[in-house]
């Protein structure tokens, strides 16, 4: 696997006046997965556990539903193409929806569909989401590196500290790659906390439901659909 992220590049930068400086640009690509030997979807984001957002997304589209059915899974050398065999045949989903945002994202199925009410009994507080938000883009991430990235964090509530992290330029990207790279290590999300640079838009809400989490933060707003659908859910 390929994992690159972020590219060195020159900047101008203003101290008291311009001058040259170096720094690092955030990597964006088209990403491609394959399914049984046919391309399935082409999605814009960042060269970095590109086998997390192959699985993730699959997971959140339901077109698997555990790990085991993943019969292979390969990427290419340049790190563009993520080759999935199943143990099961699919039909490529003749309905697919935008979503919201700037590059948008890309589901199959409506948000609105298919998502159980969700019981839990998980209680926070604010202080343990606020804490949890400073973990969330260290000094060795690429948002530090080069900006222009988003994160999406999950978070142990018993111990407050996050279990998995992943980034993406695309905030979908990033909670695709959390839940897959969650199952490749068989971390469960269940009754957990999704933390999430990105707004919250339906379909980002629905990724975090069909994980699983009773509580979804993120640093800036949701929008007035993903609320009435936490309302329902």
């Amino acid at each position: 696997m390929k994992n690159r992220g972020a590219i060195h590049n020159h900047w101008w930068v203003f101290h008291h006046d311009w001058q040259e400086d170096q720094g690092e640009v955030i990597e964006e690509i088209a990403l491609t997965i394959y399914v049984n030997g046919q391309e399935f979807v082409s999605i814009m984001g960042t060269p970095l556990n590109q086998d997390w957002l192959a699985v993730g997304f699959l997971m959140n589209e339901r077109i698997i539903s555990h790990l085991d059915d993943i019969v292979d899974l390969r990427i290419s050398k340049d790190g563009c193409c993520i080759d999935v065999w199943l143990t099961h045949s699919i039909d490529k989903p003749s309905k697919m929806f935008l979503t919201s945002g700037c590059g948008g994202g890309l589901v199959f199925d409506d948000p609105k569909v298919g998502v159980e009410p969700l019981k839990s009994d998980l209680l926070t507080t604010p202080e343990t989401i606020l804490g949890a938000f400073t973990k969330l883009q260290t000094r060795e991430s690429l948002y530090v590196r080069a900006r222009g990235v988003h994160a999406a964090g999950l978070l142990d509530i018993s111990s407050r500290e996050l279990i998995k992290v992943a980034e993406d330029i695309g905030r979908h990207n990033t909670i695709d790659k959390l839940r897959g790279g969650c199952l490749l290590d068989g971390i469960s999300t269940e009754n957990g906390v999704l933390l999430t640079t990105g707004r919250i838009s339906s379909e980002m809400l629905r990724k975090g439901a069909l994980m699983g989490c009773a509580v979804i933060a993120s640093r800036t707003s949701p929008t007035s659909f993903a609320v009435e659908l936490a309302q329902s859910w």
